[in-house]
């Protein structure tokens, strides 16, 4: 890549990385129009809020990202068949397709129990480059997609997605290292008469890394180590969602709307513990 076209890139993702979430589509399309030489580039470098398309075999929903697309078709995790259907498309190993099979099942729990209606999940596992046994190395990437039931006149529409990507590698015998690259977005778009129209929408990334063993006697697998790690971030980001998203704006706005008298009553408090200060440190 010429080092111009690098400049431009570098500043388009600069750019996206300050849009919400719920505009994100429309800004990707906006600047795929102005840098067409770039679209690729951008495409593979931004996340998009997540789509979920019906498994016509298995009457099931599943979710749509780029590790089960091939063209313009996408891979169910349920049938393993592509809709549309694809020539010459590409499919897991025997191995990874029936890890694919256990971890679909066990995601499917977790959704329910934690994330309950309107939430869908999809687990895709594939081979990475360089890795020239599946056994010793793979990925997978663990999606979950929920919209928000708007029982709420004032809430308009809202969801939730979140994307847990692994890179699995043999270090020696049954010890491997998982590395994790989670992305979560968040959006709810709230309006009424008072309120008007309130965007609260953001994204999130984390990284994390453990080397695990794998042990019959002790029940412990790849996705036993997977789901350990996939659940400790969750919970963290969603602590981390709470405590920004929620927490600062309720703080920032209780703090916009003081009354005179509040205000200076808390200026007066400041003024009188800088004194208070000035006074213990003559």
């Amino acid at each position: 890549m010429a080092d111009e076209d690098s400049k431009k890139l570098t500043a388009a993702l600069n750019v996206m990385r300050r849009m919400a979430p719920s505009t994100i589509e429309n800004s990707l399309a906006g600047l795929c129009e102005l840098t067409p030489n770039l679209t690729d580039d951008l495409l593979n470098n931004v996340d998009q809020p997540l789509k979920v398309e019906m498994d016509e075999a298995a009457q099931k929903k599943f979710i749509t990202c780029d590790y089960n697309r091939d063209g313009d078709s996408f891979r169910s995790p349920w049938s393993n068949k592509y809709f549309p259907e694809a020539d010459a498309a590409l499919y897991p190993s025997k191995y990874l397709r029936q890890l694919e099979v256990d971890a679909n099942a066990i995601f499917d729990v977790y959704r329910k129990l934690y994330f309950e209606g309107g939430s869908y999940s999809s687990v895709y596992f594939f081979s990475i480059e360089g890795s020239s046994d599946e056994k010793k190395g793979f990925g997978a990437c663990w999606l979950i997609h929920k919209d928000v039931v708007t029982t709420e006149e004032d809430l308009k529409r809202g969801w939730w997605d979140s994307t847990h990507v692994f890179q699995v590698s043999h270090v020696k015998g049954d010890t491997y290292e998982y590395k994790l690259t989670s992305t979560v977005m968040i959006s709810m778009v709230m309006e009424d008469s008072k309120l008007g129209s309130c965007d609260l929408s953001g994204s999130m990334n984390k990284q994390r890394s453990e080397t695990l063993t794998l042990s019959k006697q002790k029940g412990t697998n790849h996705l036993v180590n997977m789901g350990k790690m996939i659940e400790h971030m969750d919970d963290r980001i969603r602590a981390t969602i709470m405590e920004i998203y929620f927490s600062k704006t309720r703080q920032i706005v209780d703090g916009m709307r003081l009354s005179n008298g509040a205000r200076n009553r808390q200026m007066d408090k400041i003024a009188a513990s800088l004194k208070d200060a000035l006074k213990q440190s003559k």
